[in-house]
């Protein structure tokens, strides 16, 4: 039996936009960083003889790209009409590749198992349809006006998911023959007509992104274990005449500035080394040596844009980091919520990650003797 899957990305996704800001279609969303629709597209490949995508045909190459698939074709105005689409797309291939049993399913339904399809595919030999389905467990209000207007009876009611399978050739006969476009439910057409659909056991981790909380559960389910690490870091720069001080990012008002083969950000240079600490990645020397005139005056804030992509690059995320600067002057606190912003700013996170602070040595040492500044810095990550 030739098994073929119809894998629908033609959505808007609306209510995800509204809960999340994100102007991405849902489907197109990373997630563990891939689209989501293509761990979709993974996950039903294993079982099927061949893989029709159905949507933007440029997005869909790109967040399928490297998989064996059909040839992607533009989606409709409605779910049915996409369903068509993707039908027609199958019957144009040669008789001897046609299908005999074809799967849609939810290009925004990223984690389905093997199980799930499997069961639904050996529903078909006795049913000229099947889908998975999970029983309701919560009781069901109606409402009227904003108020509770009665209790539904929830025995027998089932929440319906994809991937849901059909016979080819009658599936794509209903779909020519139907008088409108408007159902939702790919088992709708069979319904109307008449023909048996088999509920075959759906899984409740069978999510289909609607909403942003649903990101957060599918990330846990489909992302690697992040385990905590913390790094730290630690700097100094002697004053130099003749130099603006640069400090987390910003140019500070001072007599002196500091001496380094770079713009000598002490700051900066402590936060990345905690973060190369963290990732067990060596300090800001090993990749961006001294040595090298490259980085002679270069700006600092290079070298914190690529510790944050390195977090990012090995699948992990910042915590938060803590800067304390050691100084008798300049006062850092004027300047403390400036240089929060633009270090969160070069590591892509929110303000609320990056915390900076500043101590004075109470007139001894090096730093007590205005000779420089010193600068402890700390972070937590998560990485796989």
């Amino acid at each position: 039996m030739r098994v073929a899957a119809i894998l629908l990305a033609a959505g808007t996704g609306s209510r995800y936009a509204a809960t999340s800001g994100s102007e991405t279609p849902k489907q197109y969303v990373l997630l563990a960083g891939l689209p989501v629709i293509r761990h979709a597209a993974e996950a039903l490949m294993p079982h099927v003889t061949c893989l029709q995508p159905v949507g933007h045909p440029d997005s869909l190459r790109d967040a399928l790209d490297g998989l064996d698939t059909l040839p992607p074709v533009a989606g409709g105005e409605t779910r049915q009409a996409s369903v068509r689409a993707g039908l027609e797309a199958l019957d144009a291939l040669p008789d001897d590749q046609k299908p005999d049993l074809v799967l849609v399913h939810d290009g925004a339904r990223p984690y389905v198992t093997a199980t799930l399809v499997q069961n639904v595919i050996a529903a078909l030999a006795d049913h000229p349809g099947a889908i998975p389905a999970v029983p309701v467990a919560d009781t069901l209000k109606r409402e009227e006006s904003g108020v509770i207007a009665g209790t539904v009876s929830r025995d027998h009611l089932y929440r319906a998911q994809t991937p849901q399978g059909f016979r080819f050739g009658l599936f794509r006969d209903l779909h020519r023959s139907a008088s409108s476009l408007s159902a939702t439910d790919d088992a709708k057409l069979l319904e109307d007509a008449g023909f048996s659909v088999a509920l075959v056991r759906g899984d409740e981790d069978n999510i289909k992104l609607t909403y942003e909380d649903d990101l957060v559960r599918l990330e846990r389910l489909i992302g690697p274990t992040l385990l905590p690490r913390v790094g730290l870091g630690y700097d100094v720069h002697a004053f130099e005449e003749g130099r603006p001080l640069i400090l987390c990012g910003i140019t500070v008002p001072h007599t002196k500035g500091l001496a380094g083969h770079s713009d000598a950000d002490v700051g900066i240079h402590a936060l990345c080394d905690a973060i190369y600490g963290a990732l067990a990645e060596g300090d800001i020397g090993r990749h961006f040596p001294p040595s090298q005139n490259e980085w002679k005056d270069a700006d600092s804030a290079r070298f914190l844009v690529h510790a944050g992509q390195r977090i990012r690059e090995r699948g992990g995320m910042l915590i938060n980091a803590d800067l304390t600067l050691i100084c008798e002057r300049p006062k850092i606190g004027p300047h403390a919520e400036a240089m929060r912003q633009r270090l969160a700013d070069l590591l892509q996170v929110e303000i609320g990650r990056i915390s900076v602070k500043a101590t004075t040595s109470e007139r001894l040492g090096f730093t007590g003797r205005e000779e420089g500044i010193a600068c402890t810095a700390a972070v937590s990550v998560l990485v796989p």
